[in-house]
């Protein structure tokens, strides 16, 4: 546990850098949770509550100070079909299971599964939820729902987004799109659609609310793959976010203690009105840019986030769908690893497919739960299969025929039992055989089974038969599983 001084040096360490960050943070956070809500489906008020929300609670319960948590498109993605189906109760309900998952993961500490997490999983993952993002404003640019002078303000948006910065960096670009693009559109009396055409922006604050569902086991049923996935998700952005301000800062923070309180901050979010969210890449990058360090830019950012929506709605309400449709585009571009399409020809060719199945299962399946599953299973697979290349069995007899050693090299595992069971000749005379095991190392059960019946054949056939070598956790393994030295083992061979 981390202790109070360390705590409140967190909170007040930094109190002019996070104030300043937090407030540009707050700028660029409307925009995209009104563009997140309209992905999900909802109204912008779900996003707009979920980001105040979640900033504020993981700045006081998260275990990374400085990083930027609100609505998010890898969790909007997920819940479009259930919004759809069932409509926005049932996404509360979802958002509060998330959240109670993603606790019971962080007290089970299972926040070091990220190491198996390989690169080349995390290139396919940001690489979909980028596709995924630009596929949810296709919509938006329908010719047959918008007009034309709509591609031209969205053209010009991007021109902003990407030439003024040229200019200044001092105001964050998608917030001068916003406010051109409003004036032009108001000022020429464009047709287009507008976010007050999405639905009702907030004008009060949030207020406690229990989700209108029915508490049947047909309810949890419905809600809890979306929950699963969500939570999944969730943490898995969070963590690999976690990772990059470690590095940008060049300070550790708690896993485990980060875990919980995202879910501590997505269940209450739930109970307000508000969308599952997580950690986001991009505005914790800027927050850390901007100089945010402790908690107090996140809960800064959420705060001044809630006053400008609340308190400015009707002008909000204004802003030219064109506009986030720009900002969206930006997002996912800059999300896109666009170095992975050039290293497909220079990186290892498993590593390439790992990446390709990731972002295909992601894209298809609209689910980055699974995509990501996909991913480590392959990587898996490759790994299992590289490890057992470096796998072989040498011999040499002795001067009299009598006695041969076996030499084995390397992981003796599930994947090598069948190079290692064709490197013995069961039909040679011999009276002595020798399995020198002193520079291989022996891992589960299959390899331990595999041992049992070479063993047991050499002895079917009369020949003596020594294990020499074995390292301490490879006895240990074999002690407790084998079979060969046991009595009646070689009538269980003969039995199979």
């Amino acid at each position: 546990m981390i202790s109070i001084d360390a705590y409140r040096a967190q909170w007040f360490g930094n109190i002019r850098g996070d104030l300043l960050s937090g407030l540009v943070v707050a700028l660029a956070l409307i925009p995209e949770a009104i563009a997140f809500s309209i992905i999900a489906g909802v109204d912008p008020k779900v996003g707009l509550y979920a980001s105040f929300s979640i900033a504020v609670i993981t700045a006081i319960t998260g275990g990374r100070p400085g990083m930027i948590s609100a609505a998010t498109a890898a969790t909007a993605v997920l819940m479009v079909t259930l919004v759809r189906d069932h409509g926005l109760e049932y996404l509360l309900a979802a958002t509060v299971l998330a959240g109670l998952l993603q606790i019971g993961m962080g007290v089970l500490r299972l926040g070091f599964v990220m190491r198996y997490v390989s690169k080349s999983v995390m290139t396919g993952f940001v690489n979909a939820l980028a596709i995924l993002i630009f596929m949810a404003q296709l919509p938006e640019l329908d010719p047959r729902s918008v007009t034309w002078i709509t591609y031209v303000l969205v053209a010009a948006g991007l021109a902003i987004i990407y030439l003024f910065p040229l200019v200044t960096k001092a105001v964050p670009s998608p917030l001068v799109t916003i406010l051109v693009l409003s004036a032009v559109t108001l000022t020429l009396g464009l047709d287009v659609r507008t976010v007050g055409d999405m639905g009702a922006l907030p004008d009060t604050l949030p207020v406690f609310l229990i989700p209108d569902i029915p508490l049947t086991f047909e309810t949890l049923m419905i809600i809890l793959p979306y929950s699963v996935a969500v939570a999944v998700v969730g943490l898995l952005e969070s963590l690999m976010t976690q990772n990059i301000v470690d590095d940008l800062t060049d300070t550790k923070s708690n896993r485990s203690q980060e875990m919980i309180g995202q879910g501590l901050a997505n269940s209450a979010t739930g109970f307000i009105g508000g969308m599952a969210g997580c950690a986001m890449i991009g505005q914790s990058i800027i927050n850390v840019k901007s100089g945010g360090r402790g908690r107090l830019s996140s809960f800064v950012a959420g705060l001044f986030l809630l006053v400008l929506v609340v308190g400015l709605g009707d002008l909000v309400s204004l802003i030219p769908m064109p506009a986030l449709v720009a900002i969206m585009i930006m997002v996912s571009v800059g999300t896109f690893s666009w170095s992975s399409i050039k290293n497909l020809r220079e990186h290892p060719r498993s590593s390439s497919v790992v990446m390709i199945a990731t972002v295909v299962t992601v894209v298809y399946t609209h689910n980055l739960a699974i995509g990501v599953l996909v991913g480590v299973l392959l990587s898996g697979i490759f790994f299992a299969a590289k490890i057992a290349q470096l796998f072989r069995v040498t011999s040499e007899t002795s001067k009299d025929g009598r006695e041969r050693i076996y030499r084995v090299e390397g992981q003796l595992f599930y994947g090598s039992v069948e190079d290692f069971m064709r490197a013995f000749d069961f039909r040679e005379a011999l009276e002595r055989v020798v399995i020198d095991v002193s520079a291989a190392h022996i891992w589960d059960i299959s390899s331990v089974q595999a041992l049992d019946m070479a063993v047991l054949k050499f002895r079917r056939d009369g020949a003596e038969v020594e294990i020499r070598g074995m390292n301490a956790a490879s006895e240990t393994l074999v002690d407790r599983l084998a079979e060969h030295n046991k009595p009646g083992a070689i009538d269980k061979l003969m039995a199979h």
